[in-house]
C-alpha cells in the first residue's frame, strides 16, 4: 500500500481573512492540535477560536488551513516532513532541540498519515471542541459523488461596461440604505 499523507488545499481565499497565520496550499499538513496544549481554549476570540474549531496545521508555515487533500508521499517526503515538524516545535514550542523534538513530530507524522486510510484526493476537514474539559476532535472526509457533473462556482465577477446600457440596471450595494441628498 502506498503511503499517503494530508496536504493543505485552499479553495478560496478566505484561510488568508479567518486564520492569523495561513497555511500556504501545499503543505504537508497534521492535526495540530498540540498548539493548543495548556492554553485556556475558552478564552479564544476571533482569528484564534477559528484556528482552534477547524484549523490543520501546515507544517513548513506552521499556518492553518480549513482543509486538507489526502496525497501520496514517499518515505523520503514523511521523513522531510517529520524533520521540518521537529524544527518547528523547537522554533515554536520551546523544544530544546531536534533530536529531542523528533519522537514527538514522528508522533504527530503518523496520526496525520492515519487520517489517510482514503482515496487520494479524498478532503479533509476537523472540527475542535472542548467537551468536559478534554479538547475533542473530530474530522470529516468530502468525497467527489460517484458520477457528479463539474459546475461552475455558484457566482462570479461581471465587468460593468459605464457607458452600457445595462450599467442604468446597476444597484450600488455601498449606497443601499443611505439617504440620498
Amino acid at each position: 500500500m502506498a503511503l499517503k499523507l494530508p496536504r493543505t488545499i485552499r479553495m478560496d481565499p478566505s484561510d488568508a481573512f479567518v486564520f492569523a497565520e495561513a497555511a500556504e496550499p501545499g503543505e504537508w499538513a497534521v492535526s495540530g492540535t498540540f498548539r493548543f496544549w495548556n492554553r485556556d481554549v475558552a478564552a479564544f476570540e476571533g482569528k484564534d477560536r477559528q484556528a482552534f474549531r477547524s484549523g490543520l496545521l501546515g507544517v513548513t508555515s506552521f499556518g492553518w488551513s480549513t482543509l486538507a487533500v489526502v496525497t501520496e508521499a514517499s518515505e523520503a517526503e514523511r521523513d522531510a516532513m517529520v524533520e521540518d515538524l521537529a524544527r518547528q516545535l523547537v522554533t515554536h514550542l520551546g523544544a530544546p532541540n531536534v533530536a529531542t523534538a523528533r519522537p514527538a513530530a514522528q508522533e504527530e507524522v503518523a496520526f496525520a498519515a492515519s487520517l489517510c486510510d482514503h482515496p487520494v484526493n479524498t478532503m479533509l476537514a476537523i472540527q475542535r471542541s472542548v467537551e468536559d474539559g478534554d479538547v475533542r476532535e473530530r474530522f470529516r472526509t468530502l468525497h467527489r459523488r460517484e458520477g457528479a457533473v463539474d459546475h461552475s462556482r455558484a457566482f462570479g465577477f461581471v465587468e460593468i461596461d459605464e457607458d452600457d446600457d445595462a450599467y442604468a440596471e446597476h444597484v450600488d450595494i455601498r449606497t443601499l440604505g443611505k439617504t440620498q441628498p
